[in-house]
């Protein structure tokens, strides 16, 4: 029976294997399909970043034209040439400090903005920096960090600062008419005059070096001093008049007095009486200054502070640094409040409810459970500024600009700003691209993570 039952079976033949279709992706579409659509794009790719990068590498291995094969000679000459060293040290310097800056002011940015009402005005002011570009941003801050506090926002502040806690000087840049007066320089910018004074005699204290209408306020001719007395009389005056005219030494009619000059009586190096002058340019000292030399100290004759050489070599990678954290300091805050939107505030308010401070919450639960956006943040900044040039050219003056090099701002120079060294050129492009792939590769790992997830 079974035999039977086998052989029928065999007779009706076996059952037809179904045919496999051809493999499709999760998308559903065929893998030459897909290749088509993506070709346009890797052609751009392989002709706009594969075969510069290549053609990079092999051009920094031969001379500024082109002709001798030099090796491995460029990538010596970054590491041995001082201002080559320099951009390496100023590039180290931008990518510690403005990308941590930067996220820093954005964190700080994004949580106090959600505790007040008007949190949305002040995030598009913050971020209304990111829609200027780079060179007008640098135009904006030469004039910012402008030396004379006339021009320069940034120097206006700082003298009106200094002057609101400092006297200034009354009239910078007066001297003795060395031709007529006995007053002589005596150190640290002050005249002392090389005789004594005695009671009852005026003393002439003639001043030049000031044009008559650039005095300040509204001053008053000069007139002669009283006579007489126990007191030590003088006056001090500016010895020239408009049109010319009058008596070198001498108080001539319409010859301005001047006003608040401090004079001080001087005897074996101490000072024992002092006065100011008066509207008229009178002052008189009490008895003990009779047989004393008469100083006018330094503090009269002093330059007015002019705020801040922002520019100079010293402060000129603070400043543009400063300039890209005004910039950028709106991106880092949206992407955080972005970031910080997504909280589990049940979280904090358990946390409060544990007897955890604002600063405990912050420090403990949102700052860790930010830590993803805030590396994005930073190693996006980190790619960013090894790519810094726009600000460093445009604000950092001539004279400044080898000590705020960078090595975006080198490769420019060497190869297209007159050094038409192309090789070196290659070559500091190729040392940008290895410092970013480490920075890139935190990035993909991070993606891939994510993706796991």
């Amino acid at each position: 029976m079974a035999n039977s039952v086998v052989k029928s079976t065999e007779g009706a033949g076996a059952l037809p294997t179904p045919s496999v279709p051809p493999r499709k992706s999760v998308t559903g579409t065929r893998l030459w399909v897909a290749v088509l659509f993506l070709l346009p794009a890797l052609v751009l790719l392989g002709s706009l970043v594969v075969y510069p990068i290549g053609y990079s590498v092999w051009r920094s291995l031969f001379d500024a034209d082109g002709s001798g094969f030099v090796g491995l000679g460029n990538y010596v000459d970054i590491f041995t040439d001082d201002a080559t060293l320099t951009a390496v040290r100023n590039t180290a310097i931008w990518v510690a400090v403005a990308p941590a800056l930067v996220t820093v002011l954005g964190l700080i940015f994004a949580v106090l903005t959600e505790r007040v009402r008007w949190g949305t005005a002040f995030k598009l002011i913050v971020f209304m920096p990111m829609a200027i570009s780079m060179l007008a941003a640098g135009i904006i801050f030469r004039l910012v960090y402008e030396q004379d506090p006339d021009r320069g926002v940034a120097n206006a502040v700082v003298t009106s600062v200094h002057d609101t806690f400092s006297d200034a000087s009354v009239y910078p840049k007066a001297r003795p008419n060395a031709q007529v007066s006995d007053l002589k320089a005596s150190g640290g910018g002050s005249f002392t005059t090389s005789g004594t004074v005695s009671a009852g005699s005026p003393v002439l204290l003639p001043l030049v070096g000031i044009a008559p209408n650039k005095l300040p306020g509204d001053p008053q001719d000069a007139q002669g001093a009283p006579t007489g007395g126990d007191q030590v009389t003088g006056t001090v005056w500016l010895d020239f008049r408009l049109g010319g005219g009058g008596e070198k030494g001498a108080i001539d009619a319409r010859e301005k007095a001047l006003e608040g000059v401090k004079v001080e009586a001087v005897k074996d190096g101490d000072v024992v009486a002092s006065a100011t002058s008066s509207a008229d340019g009178t002052f008189s000292l009490p008895a003990e200054a009779d047989g004393a030399q008469l100083r006018l100290p330094g503090s009269n004759f002093a330059a007015p502070y002019n705020g801040i050489d922002w520019l100079g070599p010293t402060l000129v990678t603070p400043a543009i640094i400063g300039s890209y954290v005004w910039m950028w300091a709106g991106f880092a805050m949206v992407l955080i409040a972005a970031g910080l939107a997504g909280v589990d505030r049940n979280l904090l308010e358990a946390a409060r409810v544990d007897g955890a401070n604002e600063w405990q919450v912050f420090r403990r639960i949102t700052v860790p459970l930010l830590a993803p956006v805030l590396t994005v943040v930073l190693v996006t900044l980190m790619i960013n500024v090894m790519k810094v040039f726009d600000l460093v050219y445009i604000i950092a003056p001539q004279p400044s600009q080898d000590e705020a090099n960078v090595l975006a701002l080198q490769l420019y120079l060497s190869s297209f700003g007159g050094g038409g060294d192309y090789g070196l050129g290659s070559a500091l492009g190729v040392v940008l691209l290895l410092l970013v792939l480490p920075m890139m590769w935190v990035n993909i790992r991070r993606l891939r993570k994510e993706r796991q997830r």
